[in-house]
């Protein structure tokens, strides 16, 4: 895989993995300090707590189901009561997001898809006392709501790394499929796209919550417009229905998208898709709920209050014989 972030950034993250997965010792007894339980599988020793996630995901994205994998691993060895809601509209969200500060919470995880929807509703967790961290989406917005900090990859350098690729494989003319309008992490990375890509692209939007309608609306548009070369969807799952697309509209384009899942390793193989982008959403769920274990047990902010990247890596089939059996197992 190949990285376009720092190294820096990557230790970071991994020092994070590190610290939350060590036992106590040193100069003081264990019971003085946060015990992670890490021999044997035991769960920590600390109060139990419980910690909500709130995410604006639609039916059957299986980018969600990954991201709970990883926190509720997490959540395991941390002795903590997970809880998780979703909502594609941001009204809801907010809604969500009040009903777990309505239940005294100690920790919040909530992706800012639509920050304006529910900004307010954050800041009146943070102004009860519970600590959030954000995630996926709307890093720009994570420290003005008042986050601890936000995991996840920068969605503009992301669509920049898509742009570069697609130059080096000689694409010309290019379609960005949005799923969901409003989304700012999804029209940042088509903006990342087309910065640097020297050919030209057409943002597409379809209803992501309706993939018989997203695929035939990615087949019209194949099908009208015969010199799309390149296909760059935003999720999973809309790889597979842009693939299905590709045949219907006999388009020779090359179908690449943002995110990984089992099927999309098996098309990676196939090379029904040229390549994806993977922001390693286990990471993603695992760390936001080991952060706020962290600050509630022993008073830890990671990063000082900057983005914990955890992307972005371009995959492509080389990669796939690494990452099948993770992928089948919901952690990659």
């Amino acid at each position: 895989m190949r990285t376009t972030r720092t190294a820096a950034a990557l230790l970071a993250a991994c020092a994070l993995v590190v610290v939350a997965g060590c036992s106590s010792s040193g100069g003081k007894e264990a019971k003085d300090s946060p015990s992670t339980g890490g021999k044997g599988g035991e769960p920590a020793t600390t109060d139990r707590l419980k910690i909500a996630m709130v995410t604006h995901s639609g039916e059957g994205d299986t980018f969600w189901d990954i991201v709970q994998s990883g926190a509720k691993v997490a959540a395991r060895k941390d002795n903590v009561e997970f809880l998780y809601a979703a909502n594609k509209e941001g009204k809801e969200q907010a809604q969500l997001i009040q009903t777990y500060i309505d239940q005294k919470v100690d920790g919040i995880v909530v992706t800012l898809a639509k920050p304006e929807a529910v900004q307010d509703a954050v800041k009146k967790a943070v102004a009860a006392g519970i600590p959030v961290v954000t995630i996926n989406s709307g890093a720009e917005f994570s420290k003005g709501v008042g986050a601890l900090s936000h995991i996840g990859q920068d969605e503009t350098v992301a669509g920049e790394a898509v742009g570069e690729e697609l130059n080096k494989r000689g694409r010309k003319k290019a379609i960005c499929v949005i799923h969901e309008q409003g989304n700012v992490s999804l029209e940042a990375r088509c903006a990342g796209v087309k910065k640097t890509f020297e050919g030209s692209v057409e943002n597409l939007n379809v209803e992501g919550t309706n993939m018989p309608a997203s695929t035939s609306s990615i087949e019209a548009k194949l099908q009208s417009a015969k010199d799309i070369d390149a296909v760059v969807t935003l999720g999973a799952p809309f790889a597979a229905a842009s693939v299905k697309a590709k045949e219907g509209a006999a388009s020779s384009a090359e179908v690449n998208t943002f995110d990984l899942n089992e099927e999309v390793v098996k098309q990676l193989k196939a090379q029904q898709i040229g390549f994806a982008v993977d922001q390693q959403p286990y990471l993603q769920g695992y760390l936001a709920i080991d952060e706020l274990w962290l600050n509630k047990t022993n008073l830890n902010v990671i990063g000082g209050g900057k983005p914990i990247l955890t992307g972005p890596a371009l995959v492509t089939e080389k990669d796939v014989p690494a990452l099948e059996k993770l992928t089948a197992d919901g952690t990659r």
